[in-house]
């Protein structure tokens, strides 16, 4: 070391304040990288035990589904119109157009006759009990 005992001892320590303040700045990076990557990671185990709990709550769920309550078959018209119609489709082993039903019930084959069966087929009350394999065919399901 030649020169000034003085100088070379005050270049020196300003040099170790420069290192000294990077090192601090590098420092203060670091701790924020480690914030931020803190957060992240609790962010992460937070959703692996959200993950967690749903797969235990499905595994607990049952096996089965649980059968669709039985809706209630709505009852049939009391009439004695309805109640022979429903013997005839008892009886029928194909589908029958309301004409058919007419010759089953010793109806007379005309038109009024024809009409309020096929009416009797089509009301409301029927859509459970006559399905219509095409337009003009009405069968029973019993």
């Amino acid at each position: 070391m030649s020169g000034d005992p003085q100088q070379t001892l005050g270049a020196l320590l300003a040099r170790l304040e420069v290192r000294e303040r990077q090192i601090a700045v590098e420092a203060e990076a670091a701790h924020e990288q480690i914030a931020q990557l803190t957060a992240l990671l609790d962010g992460l185990a937070q959703a692996a035990e959200h993950i967690t709990i749903t797969r235990k709550t499905l595994l607990e769920l049952p096996d089965e589904t649980p059968s669709a309550p039985a809706t209630p078959t709505p009852a049939l018209p009391d009439g004695p119109a309805y109640q022979q119609i429903m013997a005839v489709f008892a009886e029928a082993d194909a589908p029958l157009r309301a004409r058919n039903v007419c010759e089953a019930m010793d109806l007379d084959l005309v038109p009024n006759n024809i009409n309020n069966v096929r009416i009797k087929l089509k009301t409301r009350h029927w859509p459970t009990h006559v399905v219509l394999p095409t337009p003009s065919l009405h069968t029973a399901r019993l």
